[in-house]
């Protein structure tokens, strides 16, 4: 170096400042490039994209960190009504305490005093009413029970509801007291709540027996296993103030319900633990009746177990852990169950997803890393929960589930993308002037390098399409770096053979030899500078898909192809049109066809990245 130089220089304060504040603009310009700032933007936009998409098909997200969550679940609790069922209740048979069966009303109604006391009990111990002969209010069963009886009620029949205990998922029964010749208790619950305190039954002529519990029990269970659940119905004209220990209760009879199960509940339920998730069904319902859906919908195997809530309930916390793996359905289940079972799979590290639509499930929603509350539950459970499903549907879970993987892998490949170019541009900016090019990039062209590599990318990346095949990868462990070894694999050798290229252009004299001789080598610095932007565009295809078919799944990204067609035709604006401010001049043909090509060399490159991986054995991805 010469001495007597760069004391002239610090010498000459016009000069020395002059190089001071180019060196600070530049360090400045090198720190805003080499710090992505541009992640928490990407975060929010490939959020929001997803978002709209997510509408589309009856997500609603309330919280953004459960849509981030929702693809590292890996135990799901899922309510069995209107998530696995269709939630639209529909009675299929009433049996007397004799144990005799009816598929119609109408055949009941001959037996004049029988009947009334049944068109009572479901009339008047119910929450629902009418509106426009449509059965609404209150939940499925009272509305089911009510489009049961509603063709045979009577305008002459307008009794006063004089005391209610409503339902109580703990004891599993209502009651309602009304007056009809003296104070009568309608009670309506759980068969085996209510059957046991039944000591007599209605007849068919209205008439008060002795009742046997074993007749109707065995009936019961043997038609639970055909997917039907039951509500027994029974009365006293004894006082009752609270439906604890009731005896010596009339049985009037019970009635069969049963909730069809969507058409495409097996599927989904394939498909989510197809992506390594468990699938815990929950379940108001007795435990034969859950056993029953749960093989129709393919939910158990010989060695899966089924627990009710009162065995729950017994089960230490040690043993429950253990078994946590194999129990596939709680039934009988009351909300705190739902709490306990959170807890416990959150203790073992698991990443927890709960379905809800009451206000008892809101504890359990809350606790729940991801909280799936339905769109026709509570707003008190909508509030507690992280994402809303709109039409209550276990396809929309599964769709939440993929969802969040998708945005999971775009903000990984952006961050590829961006480290990438990160690595390339700060590099060639710091071994720039050891190698004799003062300034490889200007300030102004390291600028449009940050916008594209931020701001574009962040847009294309954000429209990354949710793909099935992420859905055969097991779920993201809780405390998993974002950064894995593929993407520093890639990063790494896509940034350095990205760097050495750069290098290679600027120091071989062949190279520069094919460009046309300008002032301060205007030509070949704008070459240098297409050819950094086109490396990108280049390197921006290689990073959205591990496969070697780059242009996979394309055109369900259109945002993609529009956003690079935009940066190459903003590129070609600069470079014949940008003139001294970003230091350009217009190439020929020959030399803007060589600088494409040189920039293309990116893709077979880390192709061969690729091949060697899959060679390997480790195929990788995101």
């Amino acid at each position: 170096f010469n001495l007597e130089k760069i004391m002239s220089t610090i010498s000459n304060f016009h000069i020395f400042f002059g190089y001071v504040l180019h060196a600070i603009t530049l360090a400045v310009t090198v720190i805003v490039v080499a710090v992505p700032e541009g992640l928490p933007m990407m975060i929010t936009l490939v959020l929001s994209l997803n978002m709209k998409k997510m509408m589309k098909d009856n997500i609603l997200v309330r919280k953004l960190e459960g849509i981030e969550t929702a693809g590292s679940i890996n135990i799901l609790f899922a309510d069995k009504t209107g998530t696995i069922t269709k939630g639209k209740l529909e009675v299929k048979n009433f049996i007397s305490g004799s144990g005799k069966e009816y598929l119609k009303l109408a055949e009941i109604t001959p037996y004049k005093d029988f009947f009334n006391i049944l068109r009572l009990s479901l009339l008047y111990n119910n929450d629902a009413h009418l509106e426009k002969e449509q059965a609404i209010g209150s939940n499925a069963t009272d509305r089911a029970l009510l489009e049961f009886i509603k063709d045979y009620r009577t305008d002459n029949l307008d009794l006063k509801r004089e005391r209610i205990i409503p339902f109580d998922s703990n004891i599993k029964m209502s009651v309602t007291k009304i007056n009809i010749d003296g104070p009568l208790y309608l009670i309506k619950g759980a068969p085996e709540k209510i059957l046991p305190a039944c000591s007599f039954y209605y007849d068919e002529k209205g008439n008060i027996k002795k009742f046997n519990n074993n007749i109707l029990t065995r009936k019961i269970k043997e038609m639970s296993k055909s997917t039907i659940r039951f509500i027994a119905l029974a009365t006293t004209k004894n006082q009752v103030k609270t439906p604890i220990n009731l005896k010596n209760l009339n049985l009037v009879g019970v009635i069969g319900i049963r909730d069809e199960i969507r058409e495409e509940a097996k599927e989904s339920l394939e498909f989510v633990r197809g992506a390594g998730v468990q699938v815990v069904m929950i379940t108001g319902d007795a435990k034969d009746t859950a056993v029953a859906i749960a093989k129709e919908i393919g939910l158990l195997k010989a060695e899966d177990i089924i627990l009710t809530s009162e065995e729950l309930e017994k089960m230490s916390d040690e043993k429950l852990k253990l078994l946590l793996p194999k129990i596939k359905v709680v039934a009988r289940a009351l909300p705190q169950d739902k709490s306990r079972l959170v807890r416990i799979s959150q203790e073992l590290g698991l990443v927890v997803g709960m379905t809800g639509d009451g206000v008892n499930d809101a504890p359990a929603l809350k606790t729940s890393d991801v909280g799936f509350s339905m769109g026709s539950g509570t707003e008190v459970a909508k509030e507690a929960s992280d994402i809303v499903i709109l039409d209550d549907n276990f396809l929309s879970i599964t769709k939440s589930i993929l969802y969040g993987r998708t945005i999971f892998k775009s903000i990984r490949k952006f961050i590829i993308f961006q480290l990438t170019v990160n690595l390339c541009a700060v590099g060639i900016s710091i071994i720039g002037p050891f190698i004799g090019i003062d300034t490889p990039i200007t300030v102004i062209q390291m600028l449009w390098i940050n916008m594209v590599m931020d701001t574009l990318a962040a847009l294309a990346f954000a429209g990354e399409p949710p793909l099935k095949e992420y859905m055969e990868e097991p779920p993201k462990k809780k405390d998993e770096m974002i950064i894995n070894n593929y993407m520093i694999n890639q990063i790494i050798f896509t940034g350095i053979y990205s760097l050495i290229l750069c290098i290679i252009f600027l120091k071989t004299p062949y190279i520069k030899a094919i460009f046309r001789d300008g002032n301060n080598d205007l030509y070949f610095m704008t070459a240098f500078f297409a050819l950094f932007i086109f490396m990108s565009i280049f390197n921006a295809f290689n990073t959205r898909t591990h496969r070697l078919n780059l242009l996979a799944h394309i055109l369900k990204n259109k945002g993609f192809l529009g956003i690079m067609f935009f940066v190459a035709g903003v590129q070609v604006g600069l470079i014949y049109y940008g003139g001294p401010l970003f230091r350009v001049t217009g190439l020929d043909y020959y030399e803007f066809l060589f600088v494409l090509l040189l920039a293309l060399t990116v893709i077979p490159v880390d192709s061969l990245r690729k091949i060697f991986l899959r060679l390997k054995g480790e195929i990788g991805g995101v």
